[in-house]
This record gives structure tokens, C-alpha cells and sequence, in this order.
């Protein structure tokens, strides 16, 4: 048997194969056999660890989420302005890079299936719980020190997230009226309407 770091090595890269061709070829095409194929491994192996193919995808999908708060945590955890922490989010987001529009692929997959599968609602409610709850507590940051506007936290990060949702899909459809920097000038434009005056 192989030692545990080895086994949580080869899990993570199982994981990251998975995101890869969902982001590719969408989640109702990947196959097991893509997925073992892009990891370098045998389908026997994604099966040791998975027994099927909507259990990788769940765990394809919590990986996706994890990595996405990792790559920010250092953004919500900042000592900075709570006004430049917001923009940095937002840039963060922007579907720029192999890596983040990967990542909003996967997400666009999770919603499209979440539809139909109540476990994947289930997680789609859990991740942005966690993501209201870090924007909303660096909006309360920013009201705190007088930056922000009053109001509700909540309500301002539902709305910063839910522009940002709705318009990177826009941008990975290849909009014509929604490109990256006229996404980026939306939302900070938010952000600059939430700066107390």
C-alpha cells in the first residue's frame, strides 16, 4: 500500500486531470478513461479512489473551490484597505489566465448540472455561504474604518458576487458587449459607488 503522501499526491492530480477535462469537453463528455488519461494514470486507479464517475466530479468540484479560496486567501487575509482588498478580489476573478478560466468553466459545468442534482445545490449553497461571508466581512472591514457606506454587508457582497458571476459568463460566452475590461469597469465602478463619500 502506498504511503499516505503519496496517496494525497496522487488524488490531487486525479482531481486536477478531472477540472482540466470538465473545463474542456464539459462535464456530460468526460469520461473516466480522459480523466486517467490526462492524469497519467489507468482508469483502475481513478476508480481506487473514486467509485464513480459523479463521485470525482463532486470531489472535482470541492478541489476546484478549495484551490479558488487558496489562491485568495492571501487577499482576504491582507492587513490592506478593505477598499483595495474588494479590487483585488474582483481582479482575481476576471477570466484572464489558463488557470482562472479553467476554474470558471468548472464552475459554469457545477451550475449547469446543479439544476438537476440536489447534492451539487447543496455545495454550490456551502460555497457561497463562504464567499459572502469573506467579501460581506471585508465590506464591514471597510465600514468599520468609515471607507465603505453603511448598510448591509451581506446585501453589497450578494451584489459584487452575483455581478461578477453574471458577468464572466458573459465574457466566456464571447460577448461582444462584455469583454474583460468592460467587466472590470463594472465592477469597479461597484466598488467605487460602496466608498463613503
Amino acid at each position: 500500500m502506498p504511503r499516505p503522501s503519496v496517496e494525497v499526491e496522487r488524488r490531487e492530480q486525479i482531481l486536477r486531470a478531472a477540472c482540466e477535462v470538465i473545463a474542456e469537453v464539459g462535464l456530460r463528455s468526460m469520461r473516466i478513461s480522459d480523466v486517467a488519461r490526462r492524469a497519467g494514470t489507468s482508469s483502475g486507479t481513478v476508480h481506487y479512489y473514486f467509485a464513480s464517475k459523479r463521485e470525482v466530479v463532486h470531489a472535482a468540484f470541492e478541489d476546484n473551490f478549495q484551490r479558488s479560496i487558496d489562491r485568495r486567501r492571501p487577499i482576504f487575509e491582507g492587513e490592506d484597505d478593505p477598499r483595495a482588498r474588494l479590487l483585488a478580489f474582483v481582479r482575481s476573478y476576471l477570466p484572464v489566465g489558463e488557470e482562472t478560466v479553467r476554474a470558471w468553466r468548472v464552475w459554469m459545468e457545477l451550475w449547469s448540472e446543479a439544476l438537476r442534482e440536489p447534492e451539487l445545490q447543496d455545495l454550490n449553497e456551502r460555497v457561497y455561504g463562504e464567499w459572502r461571508r469573506f467579501v460581506a466581512a471585508v465590506i464591514r472591514d471597510g465600514q468599520t474604518l468609515g471607507l465603505l457606506r453603511e448598510g448591509d454587508a451581506v446585501e453589497y457582497a450578494n451584489r459584487l458576487i452575483g455581478m461578477i458571476d453574471g458577468l464572466a459568463i458573459q465574457v466566456l460566452v464571447g460577448s461582444r458587449s462584455m469583454t474583460v475590461e468592460r467587466m472590470s469597469a463594472v465592477c469597479e465602478g461597484f466598488l467605487a459607488e460602496l466608498e463613503q463619500k
